[in-house]
C-alpha cells in the first residue's frame, strides 16, 4: 500500500485521522516499526519486547489496537499500558529494558489529528534520520506476509510506579503549601500528574483536568497565546503562586508566574539547570541553539558545563546519553533528565519548580527578575521563504563578516556578537525560516535588531 509521505515527520508520524492516517495504515506502521526495531537491535522480531501506550483522543483506542495488531503480527511481545501520558510510555520502555515502544498520540495538535511517537531501546526516539523514513519505505515497497508465529500482548499498569519514580526527583517534605492553578487542556496531565500533586499537600485549582478527546475548552497547545490566556487570567484571579499548563500528551509543561506572565522556556531551562546543579555540582547541561545566553551564563556560574545542541528530542536524548548530561532543555518546553532515561517529562519539571520555590522562599517572578532585566529575547518568529538555504547564506554573508561576529552551524546559522546574537534555522516540514534573536542591551535594542534581521529574511 502507499501512504502519504507528509505524515512521516522529523520526530514522529502525524496526520489527519481518516484522510492521511487511519486504522489500516496504523497496522502497517505497527508491522514496519517492529521490523525497524529488529534491525536496530539485531534481534529477530519474535524476540522483541515492545511497549505501547495511547492518549485520550477519540480515535486512540482503535488506532492503538491496530498498532498493537501490527506488532503482534510480526511476532513481537507487546506490553500495553493503555491510556497514559507519553512519558509513561518512555518510562515503561526504560524501566523494563524493552527493545522499543510506540505511543499513539498527536501531542498538542487539534482534535482531527492522530499519530505515533516511536522509540527504540533506552527510550531513544526514532527520527527522520533514523527509523521513521525506513518505516515509510517498507510500507511503500510492501510488507508481504507476517510472521509464521504471531506474538502476544500483555496489559500492564505503570501509573503508581511511574508516579513514585517522579517523586524521587525531589524531597517532598521540602515543598510548601503553595497555591497552584493547573490546566490539563483535557489531556493526559490530570490522571498522570494529579495524584503526585495531591501527595504534596498543595492547594491545587484544577481546570480542564479530565481527559476528553473532544477538547471542549481549548486546544491542548499552551505555546499558543489563545490557549494559555485562560490560565494566565486564572492565576491572577486566584492570587495563586504559580500556574502550570500541559500539552495534550503531557510530556511538556509550561509555567505562568505569580503575576500572570508566561515563563519563557529559555529562562525555565536556566532555573531548572541551576536547581539540578545544586543537587549534582559540576554536571553537564544541554541547551538548544535558539536559547537565551541566560542558560550558559547560569550553568557556568553554578559550576556546570553547558553544551549547545541541535533542536529536536532525538538529538537531545542521544547527546545526553553520550555526554552524561544530567539535564537538557529546549525553549519549546521539552525538558530531558538523565535519571529519566534521558527522556523528556512534563511531570518532573513541575515537581522541581515547586521544590525550588519552596526552598528559595521566593516567588516565581522574583526568580525570573534577574533574567528578564538582563536578557531581552524575541521568541521564535516564523517567516515564509521560497529558498531557505539562499536566505540563510545571505544572512551569514551580511552579518557573519561584521566585526566581532562569530558564526556557528549547530542548527541552521547562528551569529553571535558581544551584545546580541541570533539563530535562523529552517522548518523540517514547511517552507519557513525560524528566527530567534536576543540583546543584552535593552528591549528596544532587541526590537530594532529583530526588525532589521526580519527585514532581510522577508525582503
Amino acid at each position: 500500500m502507499s501512504v502519504p509521505a507528509e505524515i512521516f515527520k522529523a520526530y514522529d508520524i502525524r496526520g489527519i485521522h481518516g484522510e492521511q492516517l487511519g486504522p489500516d495504515t496504523a497496522e502497517q506502521i505497527g508491522r514496519a516499526f517492529t521490523r525497524v526495531i529488529a534491525q536496530l537491535s539485531g534481534k529477530p522480531a519474535t524476540e522483541l519486547r515492545l511497549g505501547l501506550g495511547r492518549d485520550m483522543r477519540l480515535t486512540a483506542p482503535e488506532m492503538a489496537a491496530r498498532y498493537r495488531a501490527g506488532m503482534i503480527a510480526e511476532g513481537a511481545t507487546v506490553l500495553d499500558a493503555g491510556q497514559v501520558g507519553t512519558e509513561m510510555l518512555y518510562y515503561l520502555v526504560g524501566s523494563r529494558g524493552l527493545d522499543g515502544g510506540l505511543m499513539c498520540t498527536a501531542s498538542h495538535n487539534p482534535k482531527a489529528y492522530t499519530g505515533a511517537k516511536l522509540v527504540k531501546e533506552g527510550a531513544i526516539a526514532l527520527s527522520g534520520d533514523e527509523g521513521i523514513q525506513d518505516i515509510r519505505r517498507m510500507i511503500d515497497e510492501g510488507l508481504g506476509e507476517p510472521a509464521a508465529q504471531p506474538g502476544h500482548a500483555q496489559e500492564i499498569d505503570v501509573y503508581e510506579e511511574f508516579q513514585q519514580a517522579a517523586l524521587g526527583f525531589i524531597d517532598p517534605s521540602q515543598v510548601k503549601r503553595l497555591k497552584v492553578v493547573v490546566d490539563g487542556g483535557n489531556g493526559m496531565a490530570g490522571p498522570m500528574v494529579g495524584p503526585v500533586l495531591e501527595k504534596l499537600g498543595l492547594e491545587v485549582v484544577e481546570t480542564y483536568w479530565v481527559p476528553d478527546g473532544e477538547f471542549p475548552d481549548h486546544e491542548p497547545n499552551p505555546l499558543l497565546e489563545e490557549n494559555r490566556r485562560f490560565i494566565m487570567d486564572k492565576v491572577i484571579a486566584e492570587q495563586a503562586d504559580l500556574g502550570i499548563a500541559w500539552d495534550g500528551d503531557a510530556d511538556r509543561c509550561f509555567f505562568i508566574d505569580d503575576t500572570g506572565r508566561f515563563v519563557d522556556g529559555d529562562f525555565m531551562t536556566a532555573i531548572l539547570a541551576e536547581h539540578l546543579l545544586g543537587k549534582k555540582p559540576g554536571s553537564h547541561i544541554l541547551y538548544d541553539a535558539r536559547a537565551s545566553r541566560a542558560v550558559p551564563d547560569t550553568v557556568e556560574a553554578a559550576g556546570g558545563t553547558a553544551h549547545i545542541n541541535r533542536v529536536g528530542h532525538a538529538f537531545f536524548k542521544t547527546r545526553m546519553r553520550d555526554e552524561g548530561a544530567i539535564f537538557g532543555g529546549e525553549v519549546s518546553g521539552h525538558y530531558y533528565f538523565h535519571d529519566f532515561y534521558n527522556a523528556d517529562s512534563g511531570t518532573v519539571p513541575a515537581l522541581l519548580i515547586l521544590e525550588k520555590l519552596s526552598v528559595e522562599g521566593a516567588t516565581m517572578s522574583e526568580l525570573l527578575e534577574r533574567y528578564r532585566s538582563k536578557y531581552f529575547i524575541s521568541g521564535e518568529i516564523n517567516s515564509e521563504v521560497s529558498d531557505g538555504k539562499a536566505k540563510m547564506a545571505e544572512l551569514e554573508e551580511r552579518y557573519g563578516k561584521a566585526d566581532g561576529a562569530k558564526v556557528t552551524h549547530v542548527d541552521g546559522v547562528s551569529v553571535d556578537f558581544d551584545d546580541w546574537h541570533f539563530n535562523v534555522r529552517p522548518s523540517n516540514t514547511e517552507p519557513l525560516l525560524r528566527l530567534t534573536l536576543e540583546s543584552v542591551v535593552s528591549q528596544e535594542d532587541m526590537e530594532r535588531r529583530r526588525d532589521e534581521v526580519l527585514g532581510v529574511i522577508r525582503s
